[in-house]
Formats: C-alpha cells, sequence, structure tokens
C-alpha cells in the first residue's frame, strides 16, 4: 500500500500538467492534475508520520502487532488524511475511493484476488453515492469498469487467493480501465465537442497502473496512455480555450448527525451542483460513551443522535448562501472558498512535482 501511494504520487505529479490541460468537465479550469497530485500527497505524508511515530515509539519502533501488516489499517489512514486535505472534485473522489478500499482490507496481511474485487466493488458503490448527480463518463465510469472486470476475474477464478489469480485481476481492472478511459470522449458532449477524453478517469487509470505495479514489481505501462485524445504532449492547453465558469468552490469539513447531513446535502443541491458528502469518520455524540469507541446505532440510550464527521464539496455562482448553510447546521473547520476560473493552488507550478529520470 505505501508503495502504490508513493508510485501514485511521482506519477501523478509527472502527468499533473497533461491532466490539467485536459481538464474541461465539469468545469473547465485546468486544476485535475494539480488536485490528483497534492491528494494523494497529503495521502503519502499521513504514511510518513505514522512511521516516524511508530519509529519513536517505547517499543523499540515496533508498530502494534495487530496493525503492524494491516493493509486497511494503512490505507484507512491514507485516506482520512486525504478526506481531510482533498483538493476539487478530482482529489475528493480519490479520497472516498482510499477511504472505501480499506473498509474490507481490514484484518488483512496481503492483497488477494478476492479483496481486490471487494475493495473496488466498495470504493464504486461509495464514489457514486457520494455525489449528488453521478455523471457517466468521468473518473465514477473508470473506476464501476475496473470493480466489474476484478469481479469477473474473481469469479472465474473460484476465489482463488494466489498471486498468480492477483495478478491476472490487477491485469483485468487497468485493462478495463483503459477502454472505460477512451468511452469517456462519447459519453460526455462537451469530451466530445473538445475531442478529448476526461481527466479524471485518466488520473484514476495511472492510480490503477499504479497499483498494479506496485503489487506484481513491475515497471509502469508507459504505452497506456498512447492514442488517448487530447493527451499528446504537443496540444495546447485545452482548457484555456473555453470561457471561464464563473462561482466559487467551497469545501469544508464538519461533524453532523445523518439527518442534518442529508438537510446540508439537500440546500446545497438547491443553492448549487457538483455537491460531494462523504464521511470522514464516526464523532461519539455527547454522552455516547467514550472517544474513539465503535457504535452500532445512530442513537444511544439517551436519545441523542450520533455526528460524523463529513467532507463537503460544492460548486455555487457566490460563497456566501453555502456558507451560511453550512454554519446553519454546524461548525465548519478547513473551509476553503477558491475561485472556479482560476488556479486552486498558484503555489502548486510544475517545478514542485517529484519527476523520475
Amino acid at each position: 500500500m505505501k508503495r502504490w501511494l508513493g508510485k501514485a504520487e511521482t506519477t501523478l505529479g509527472n502527468h499533473s500538467d497533461r491532466l490539467n490541460a485536459i481538464n474541461i468537465f465539469p468545469v473547465a479550469d485546468g486544476d485535475t492534475g494539480t488536485n490528483l497530485y497534492l491528494t494523494v500527497r497529503a495521502a503519502v505524508a499521513a504514511l510518513g508520520s505514522v512511521e516516524s511515530k511508530e519509529a519513536g515509539s517505547p517499543e523499540g519502533g515496533q508498530a502494534r502487532p495487530e496493525h503492524a501488516n494491516d493493509v486497511g489499517v494503512v490505507l484507512a489512514a491514507a485516506g482520512r488524511a486525504a478526506m481531510e486535505q482533498a483538493r476539487g472534485n478530482s482529489g475528493t473522489l480519490f479520497a472516498v475511493f482510499l477511504c472505501a478500499m480499506a473498509e474490507p482490507l481490514a484484518g488483512h496481511g496481503r492483497l488477494s484476488a478476492p479483496l481486490l474485487a471487494s475493495a473496488l466493488h466498495r470504493a464504486q458503490i461509495r464514489a457514486w453515492s457520494a455525489l449528488s448527480e453521478p455523471v457517466p463518463g468521468t473518473m465514477l465510469s473508470v473506476l464501476e469498469a475496473a470493480a466489474q472486470a476484478a469481479g469477473e476475474v474473481d469469479a472465474a477464478q473460484n476465489g482463488d487467493d494466489s498471486n498468480h489469480a492477483l495478478g491476472l485481476a490487477l491485469d483485468a481492472t487497468v485493462d478495463a480501465a483503459l477502454r472505460a478511459v477512451v468511452r469517456t470522449e462519447e459519453q460526455l458532449a462537451p469530451l466530445h465537442d473538445a475531442h478529448v477524453v476526461d481527466a479524471g478517469g485518466v488520473g484514476m487509470l495511472l492510480v490503477l497502473d499504479c497499483l498494479r505495479s506496485a503489487v506484481l514489481g513491475e515497471e509502469l505501462q508507459d504505452e497506456l496512455l498512447d492514442g488517448l485524445h487530447g493527451y499528446d504532449v504537443q496540444d495546447p492547453h485545452i482548457h484555456a480555450a473555453l470561457p471561464d465558469d464563473e462561482g466559487v468552490e467551497v469545501m469544508c469539513t464538519i461533524e453532523l448527525s445523518p439527518l442534518a447531513a442529508a438537510t446540508l446535502r439537500q440546500k446545497l443541491d438547491e443553492l448549487g451542483d457538483s455537491v460531494i458528502m462523504s464521511q470522514v469518520g464516526s464523532v461519539p455524540a455527547p454522552g455516547n460513551g467514550q472517544p474513539g469507541d465503535d457504535h452500532d446505532d445512530d442513537d444511544d440510550a439517551d436519545g441523542i443522535e450520533a455526528s460524523y464527521r463529513w467532507r463537503v464539496h460544492v460548486h455555487v455562482p457566490e460563497a456566501g448562501p453555502a456558507v451560511a448553510a453550512i454554519r446553519s447546521l454546524g461548525e465548519p473547520s478547513d473551509i476553503s472558498v477558491s475561485q472556479l476560473a482560476l488556479p486552486r493552488d498558484p503555489d502548486a507550478s510544475e517545478s514542485h512535482y517529484p519527476h523520475e529520470s
């Protein structure tokens, strides 16, 4: 898992400029590559922090036995950090992808074909449900195709958990993701008109190929993106020729009960679009046990509804009404407002990205 995310950080950094160039949906703001890179960088940094804490622990640098080789725990830590620091639509959906994948992997020391199929299936369901209005022809479709391919291989192999079966599943996953990326051009009118594939879909394809590379110990498939429309390095920044999108992107983290979260989603749907809400982790409501406890019920014996941390994302014409709607239900943290027509992070230039020789 650590090797995978490290490869993804380097690869998304190297490809960020081309991903930005073809980023025209849902808004032509040219930042999908930057957002994906910064989000996966946060995930990698979180794992480095965990390693540093373990190295300085009283036990002489040994992690707790139940967590030392738990791929689900490792991925969950990365997913939480990615969710808290997610950038844009693509970064938020990538964080949802990581958090959801971690759930079926919890308690396991290695990845297998059955676990891969289960993790990708969970991830595609969570990603589709996180959006108020999910749209085919995006990274959602790429993830769905990958999950279906992994499931078909697992079924054909009768649940074989050998490394050979895992290799077959990973190969099929990447192949299916590639075909889904090619199809995005015909699924979305803006992509068809601009003669490009979906930037977020390409980013997901790269992430999945990094997983294949890390698990199988093989090189990344350099030819994977050959022929993808709009991905030729000689092409200009396609998004730059399109009209600027008006409005702002509002993001925050907030603790809400399930009812309040549903209410907020409805309010944001009325105010704007590209609404994404995904649970970060559970937070006990007052009087509902000790911090860190797991709770099976939304309500405790005193009728106090449990609250959860949510990552919220929305595009709106003006920030004021959206921020007011959010604050009417709770106190947000890490709130950010960005102009859709401007780069999200002016300091995140190409020179900040790692490049492999």
